[in-house]
């Protein structure tokens, strides 16, 4: 099976070919939120690379969020618009599931953490175990200083992954494992093999009915509730 995976929930633009649990070719850009300007380019650069095309792909896949609303919004309507007429299946995969699935190579209790802005993240917990991950909570937003009582029910270490890894790891009095810089930061192949494992479990989708998942009003619509309340 040839999976094509996009990540951009974050500032890092991310986008991946692989095969039968093997990465082909995967190109990273962490050059701020300009997904709507590279998503298509490198996928365009990644299938000249390996010789491949659309025609040869098997699986869609992109993170779906929580995450930054526009990337979420740019990732999902590019994959979209790729797996578009195709027939083939297309996946959406939490961002917060991609990130863990990063660190399926170190066993572990695994806390993904994306800055959602004013000390707050997006967080869920995972356990990783012999390559195989497996979610221990559904995701959602929290202060980060509420972090401690969410792990307060394991004894282990924590492996923090994401782009608030920093400030978890600052804030929390929890023990913390250390994890590579590299494997700190999204990943589209990540999404690629955290998509799979669904498939493999028998998840099904398309284009049509791939969408965004937020946690919660973007600020628009914060500011728009808040208006109504006056």
């Amino acid at each position: 099976m040839m999976t094509l995976a996009l990540e951009s929930a974050a500032a890092v633009a991310s986008v991946a070919l692989t095969e039968d649990g093997r990465t082909l070719a995967e190109l990273t850009l962490d050059n701020g939120n300009t997904h709507s300007e590279t998503l298509l380019p490198m996928a365009d650069m990644l299938f000249r690379l390996t010789g491949k095309t659309l025609a040869d792909v098997d699986l869609y896949a992109a993170s779906v969020g929580p995450g930054s609303f526009t990337g979420i919004r740019i990732g999902a309507a590019t994959v979209k618009g790729l797996a578009f007429g195709s027939g083939k299946c297309c996946l959406g995969v939490s961002s917060l599931e991609a990130l863990a699935y990063g660190l399926r190579g170190q066993d572990g209790l695994v806390c993904p953490v994306l800055n959602a802005r004013r000390r707050q993240v997006y967080t869920a917990l995972f356990r990783s175990e012999g390559g195989r991950i497996t979610r221990l909570t559904e995701d959602t937003v929290c202060m980060v200083d509420e972090l401690d009582a969410r792990l307060a029910d394991y004894a282990e270490p924590v492996l923090f992954a994401g782009d608030a890894s920093r400030l978890a790891a600052e804030t929390v009095t929890h023990a913390v494992a250390t994890v590579a810089a590299p494997l700190l930061r999204a990943s589209a192949a990540a999404v690629a093999y955290a998509a799979e494992a669904a498939y493999a479990g028998g998840a099904r989708g398309t284009d049509a009915t791939l969408s965004p998942v937020y946690l919660r009003p973007c600020q628009a619509e914060r500011e728009r509730l808040e208006k109504l309340k006056d």
